[in-house]
């Protein structure tokens, strides 16, 4: 790592769209963007991430990058619960598994048979791919030709680094997602990964932080960057958003990072057990050190609730808060903290600007169920689009009686993901804490739902 690095372009794919950002780290911000849709493919032998579309877009969006300011350094962060299948040559020997399939289920009980248990890795049991080790099970024994041809799995940050580098590694952030793959506590490898004979196939263990190498000359001359920029290892999405925090705040805190998921990570505080029946789970952070957490569809649901999203004003928050109109969980099933509940309306779905209001306050009494279920204690910072959703933010910390701190000047990913390349984190400018926590009517709304789902629930 050096001083001299400034600009670093961010290759930053979520679930829901993959993004190319430059981020000033003198003034720790997102100075320009491009976006497109993360689109599945149906075709082929299962639904698969379009790798060739993505590429094509990472390539193009750095050249444009490269055209409006130099570039120093290149980073990158994905979501979890997905990897790559490699032959010698660094080519995909099966397509990139969408974690949303339910294929992996076909197999589910022979699975479990040599699965690691929950106190060993922190990983729940999770449907469809939602547990790498179980996509990796299911391909084994599907595409037992195809498998025996791959010489690595690499975990999904570490893929598009090897693409831009040539350089194959592990590391932990994904590793630590809900794999089944990884003892936390020991930090190794799980006894799965040796009962499937699949240690050779991960690469040297290497930390986000590391240099994994400089761009390769086709990939510098096509975008137009120097190659001797420095790529750096790579990094989990979450754990992206975590990182500025870890090196800046004092223990207890917690962050919540939204975007398709809504992941609530607690940093120093109660100690409490795990239930991986509500889909709480141990991170791992940048460091390699263990995060109790607990995620939601929240970003999903938000876009099913409420497809146009439009602005609430006062008198929806009041409309809502008097009729105590409600929504109660779950949207989406299999996950979260009431995976198995069908979601109601109470007392009557609602319409317009309200609904938005309604979802929003489901979306944060469902983020303080998780940062409850996982011992959250201090301030709650908020990082990506829920931070700036005021009504989210106000019931948030109405909910908890915590006080919450929005992020709402960069994403959080992007800004944690090129923050790998500089030993500095300072604080991050456009934070706003909130004072409502106090706020009766917001507080009594709570307390109602609660009851209303305890009531509810078998």
């Amino acid at each position: 790592m050096t001083s001299a690095i400034r600009h670093v372009a961010v290759v930053d794919i979520g679930k829901t769209n993959a993004k190319v950002a430059l981020v000033d780290l003198d003034a720790r911000r997102e100075l320009v963007s491009r976006t497109q849709p993360n689109r599945v493919r149906r075709g082929g032998p299962f639904p698969h991430h379009d790798v060739d579309a993505i590429w094509e877009f990472v390539l193009e969006g750095l050249a444009a990058l490269r055209r409006g300011s130099p570039i120093d350094a290149v980073s990158v962060t994905t979501h979890g619960a997905t990897a790559a299948l490699v032959d010698a040559r660094g080519e995909l020997v099966l397509p990139v598994l969408d974690y949303e399939f339910d294929g992996p289920d076909e197999m589910r009980d022979a699975y479990e048979r040599v699965r690691a248990p929950f106190s060993e890795t922190g990983s729940p049991a999770l449907p469809a791919g939602l547990n790498l080790g179980a996509q990796l099970f299911w391909q084994q024994q599907r595409f037992s030709d195809a498998f025996a041809e791959a010489r690595a799995i690499l975990t999904y940050p570490q893929f598009w680094t090897m693409k831009l580098t040539g350089v194959a590694a592990s590391e932990v952030t994904s590793l630590g997602c809900h794999t089944d793959l990884w003892n936390p506590h020991a930090r190794d490898f799980s006894t799965l990964v040796g009962e499937m004979g699949w240690r050779r196939l991960f690469p040297p263990m290497r930390r986000a932080a590391d240099m994994l190498g400089s761009l390769l000359p086709e990939i510098a001359t096509r975008t137009g960057i120097d190659p001797e920029t420095p790529v750096a290892c790579g990094i989990h999405d979450s754990n992206a958003s975590l990182l500025p925090h870890l090196v800046t705040r004092k223990a207890p805190f917690a962050v919540v990072s939204t975007g398709t998921w809504v992941v609530s990570m607690a940093v120093g505080g109660r100690t409490t057990p795990l239930d991986p029946a509500r889909d709480t789970l141990v991170n791992v952070n940048a460091f390699g050190d263990p995060v109790p957490s607990a995620r939601f569809m929240g970003g999903r649901e938000f876009e099913r609730l409420v497809p146009d999203a439009g602005n609430a004003t006062d008198d929806d928050w009041s409309a809502v808060l008097s009729g105590s109109v409600m929504l109660l969980p779950s949207v989406s099933s299999g996950s979260g903290p009431f995976p198995a509940r069908p979601f109601a309306w109470h007392p009557a779905e609602p319409m317009g600007h309200e609904r938005r209001t309604v979802a929003s306050f489901y979306l944060a009494l469902m983020t303080a169920t998780c940062l409850d279920l996982v011992g959250a204690a201090g301030e709650i910072v908020v990082e990506g689009p829920f931070a700036g959703n005021g009504a989210y933010l106000a019931m948030l910390a109405a909910a908890t009686g915590m006080p919450v701190a929005a992020q709402r000047s960069s994403t959080g990913t992007s800004l944690g993901a090129a923050l790998l390349l500089t030993g500095v984190c300072g604080l991050m400018p456009g934070r706003m804490v909130l004072t409502s926590g106090h706020d009766s009517e917001l507080q009594s709304y709570a307390r109602q739902w609660n009851a209303a789902v305890q009531e509810a629930t078998p």
